[in-house]
């Protein structure tokens, strides 16, 4: 019990406990072999104390992963296949490349699946249609079905994998991060969705032996407002009122020495895996990180922007087959930077993110870049 003549204090942003002359912290980062875990790209299986992997894309570096790690010949061949289709993508119109995408998405999804012995049949698991008589990505939908490739994708995030579910293409971008600016200036009473956030990382109280995740809030929206729209199990952490950080409400055992590494690690990797759902970043040259806020919208969809992502394209790549002069002119319509946005800059994050999960690892492209 704390004396009078004892206080709170902090010092280097940890909780400490002043005892006389004495300085005992409560609170530090928690670190893997001097170094600090932070928020992983990799949902289901991070790879916390591995570099970083600096490349201008990974296709090359995870092929080489596929060849050490990987016995079946079928997850390289999908892989090599995907990189063809990504570089036809490169080379089409707009009308067109949605298809080549859409296929690449759906080799890169075998190869993961491969990887972790996943089961799947060889069906799309996605299909889409027009509602009558509309002319808008409102009218655009998409059905998440209970079997096929996406299914397989939901079942390894952990994601409604046998729920069948429907959504307009114009729902979808507006839960992408990567095209989120594109979607609020197009659609100008459009909400803000998602919450940037810096220094994801995860805190160590030393007496309990427990872990819990931290974020900065950007300073643009260091206000009430931000704390009213945290999603379900998250609020402002006080242990600084001079900072404005978020912090995950529930924690996680974390005893190396009683419990040892692997069981300390199995409860990170729980921990993470949950929280992860809640976050979302854009694939860039600097780790820009969002936190989805919470909603009662039916405009919000809380699913992963890979299986999204995966459901959109393959919407567009059925217009781009069956209905090319549909697409065409939505490309024309006055959400055309958006839909052209999308296709543009999907792939990239798609490939970052499945590149990730296949191998554990982070990508990140050489050079500086600050958030803007």
């Amino acid at each position: 019990m704390l004396k009078i003549s004892d206080h709170l204090c902090f010092s280097n942003n940890n909780l400490v406990i002043e005892i006389g002359r004495r300085e005992i912290s409560l609170a530090d980062i928690l670190k893997l072999k001097s170094k600090p875990i932070q928020l992983h790209k990799a949902i289901v299986q991070p790879e916390f104390a591995s570099k970083t992997v600096l490349v201008s894309d990974p296709w090359e570096y995870v092929e080489m992963w596929l060849k050490r790690n990987c016995k079946n010949n079928e997850a390289l061949f999908y892989w090599q296949q995907a990189q063809e289709f990504f570089n036809a993508s490169r080379l089409l119109p707009l009308t067109s490349s949605p298809l080549t995408s859409y296929y690449c998405f759906l080799n890169c999804v075998k190869t993961l699946l491969i990887v972790k012995n996943i089961g799947f049949i060889e069906q799309h698991g996605v299909s889409g249609y027009t509602i009558q008589n509309t002319f808008s990505l409102s009218g655009e939908m998409v059905k998440f079905k209970g079997a096929g490739i996406l299914a397989s994708l939901c079942t390894y995030l952990d994601e409604y994998p046998s729920q069948v579910a429907e959504y307009s293409l114009r729902s979808i971008f507006y839960n992408l991060p990567y095209i989120h600016r594109a979607y609020t200036l197009t659609f100008i009473s459009a909400a803000e969705l998602f919450i940037p956030i810096s220094n994801a990382l995860f805190m160590f109280d030393r007496v309990r032996k427990e872990s819990w995740l931290v974020a900065d809030i950007d300073k643009r929206y260091q206000n009430q407002h931000t704390i009213n729209k945290l999603p379900n199990g998250y609020k402002q952490d006080t242990l600084n009122p001079n900072e404005w950080k978020i912090r995950r409400n529930k924690k996680f055992k974390w005893d190396l020495k009683k419990d040892g590494e692997t069981v300390a690690m199995n409860n990170l990797k729980d921990y993470h895996r949950k929280v992860r759902k809640d976050f979302y970043y854009i694939s860039g040259r600097t780790r820009l990180w969002y936190i989805k806020r919470k909603s009662n919208a039916q405009s919000i969809i809380q699913r992963s922007t890979l299986t999204l992502t995966f459901a959109a394209m393959h919407r567009l790549s059925e217009l781009s087959r069956y209905q090319p002069l549909r697409l065409s002119k939505h490309l024309n319509n006055q959400y055309n930077w958006l839909l052209s946005e999308f296709i543009r800059f999907a792939p990239y994050q798609f490939i970052d993110e499945i590149s990730s999960e296949i191998t554990g690892l982070e990508f990140m492209i050489p050079g500086i870049a600050t958030r803007e």
